[in-house]
């Protein structure tokens, strides 16, 4: 266990404490600040052992679900890392995406806020992943699907964005499911409760 450069080991916190005499009296007393390992003592950022074995899981399990920390930025590196192999990216909210299916693989309708003044109209769009697969340039290796927020989505949407790449052989999935004291990740089918047997009737399917 390391101390905190950024914190004495030991200092001196006070506490009023009323007395016999009707005066108070400030009591000190101490408090040990440590901290959890070489990362925290150095800084986060400055240590990133695990980018091999990122890319490693992203090209095994192909769809991943990302916690990081709150105070956001240690991500890019492993987006960076990605790009770095030719990887083109679709960055998405989960909050309004809708239907994941219905979005990214088929083509879906969205209707415009009217304001109370327009008419109601519908505009049909084309699917999100197979719209980006087409323009991939020849020198691509794939398509990233970045979620974010994807706390928000239900099991069986999760479920189906780790069935996407089974479906879209080109495309990995990274959905950024919550926070942790540091970046980790883990496989997506996991988080969401997939079982073997669906990935491979859905892997059967696409054969």
């Amino acid at each position: 266990m390391l101390c905190c450069p950024v914190a004495p080991h030991k200092h001196l916190l006070g506490q009023l404490a009323f007395t016999k005499g009707g005066r108070y009296q400030k009591r000190l007393f101490s408090r040990s600040v440590r901290c959890g390992g070489l990362a925290d003592f150095i800084g986060g950022d400055l240590l990133k052992p695990d980018l091999g074995r990122w890319l490693e899981d992203v090209e095994k399990h192909k769809a991943l679900a990302v916690y990081s920390p709150h105070e956001g930025g240690y991500e890019g590196r492993y987006l960076t890392r990605l790009r770095y192999q030719g990887y083109v990216f679709l960055d998405l909210s989960a909050r309004g995406l809708g239907d994941p299916e219905t979005t990214l693989t088929k083509i879906h309708p969205v209707c415009p806020p009217h304001l109370g003044r327009q008419p109601i109209a519908r505009w049909y769009f084309p699917p999100e992943v197979d719209y980006r697969l087409n323009l991939l340039p020849p020198e691509a290796k794939g398509l990233v699907v970045w979620i974010i927020e994807a706390k928000v989505l239900s099991k069986a949407e999760l479920q189906f964005l780790a069935l996407l790449p089974s479906l879209r052989p080109k495309v990995r999935v990274i959905a950024e499911c919550g926070n942790w004291r540091k970046f980790i990740w883990k496989p997506l089918n996991e988080i969401a409760g997939l079982s073997p047997a669906e990935e491979l009737q859905a892997s059967t399917q696409q054969a």
